[in-house]
This record gives structure tokens, C-alpha cells and sequence, in this order.
């Protein structure tokens, strides 16, 4: 089975500034071609001994998966969480326009 060629990466932050702001600094890297933050969702976790409850803003990051580590290195450097959820996904199908285009803007500075 071949890697897929691009990925859909998701993190949480408990603020919709701090989501813009991690969207924001990931497409202006050209680490994601587009992030989508979805409005608020309710996290039940376990964290350090104690069940939580709070509210969070999920990121869904587009990006080729040859970028990832360069992502989730950007991720863990601009968020405030000390164990920021980061899961990638493999996007196995998608429309050719679509994920030409998440291809083309996620160059990296020297293919430019």
C-alpha cells in the first residue's frame, strides 16, 4: 500500500483567537494549503489524574503529507497546550482540482 499524498490534520485550542492564530500561521508558512476552525465542541479527557471538561475550537488543517513534520513541528512551537492534540488523517480520494491545489500551496519557500 502506497502513503497517501496529503493529509487532513486536526489540533484543538480552548480560544477562537488561538485557533485564527494557529491558522493563520500555518497557511502563511505554506505548511497548509487551508485550516477550518469549527465552532466551539465540548472535550471530556482525562489530564494528570482528573477528568476535564472544557471548551475547545478544532483546526482541520489541508496539507500534502511530505509536509507534515514541518506542520506539526509548527504546531507544537506555536501552541500553549504542553500536549497539544495533533492527529493527521490520509485523505485517499479527492477531487484532482482540490487536492492540485492544496499541493501548489503548500511549496515549500524553495520550489517557489
Amino acid at each position: 500500500m502506497t502513503e497517501p499524498a496529503w493529509l487532513t490534520v486536526l489540533t484543538t485550542t480552548d480560544s477562537e483567537e488561538k485557533a485564527h492564530l494557529l491558522a493563520q500561521g500555518a497557511v502563511e508558512a505554506r505548511l497548509a494549503a487551508c485550516a477550518q476552525i469549527s465552532a466551539p465542541v465540548t472535550s471530556v479527557y482525562r489530564w494528570k489524574n482528573a477528568i476535564e471538561t472544557t471548551e475547545e475550537w478544532q483546526v482541520l488543517f489541508k496539507t500534502r503529507a511530505d509536509r507534515y513534520d514541518e506542520l506539526e513541528a509548527h504546531l507544537v512551537e506555536a501552541h500553549d497546550y504542553e500536549t497539544p492534540e495533533i492527529i493527521a488523517t490520509p485523505v485517499v480520494r479527492g477531487s484532482a482540482r482540490y487536492l492540485a491545489w492544496v499541493t501548489a500551496e503548500t511549496a515549500s519557500a524553495a520550489a517557489l
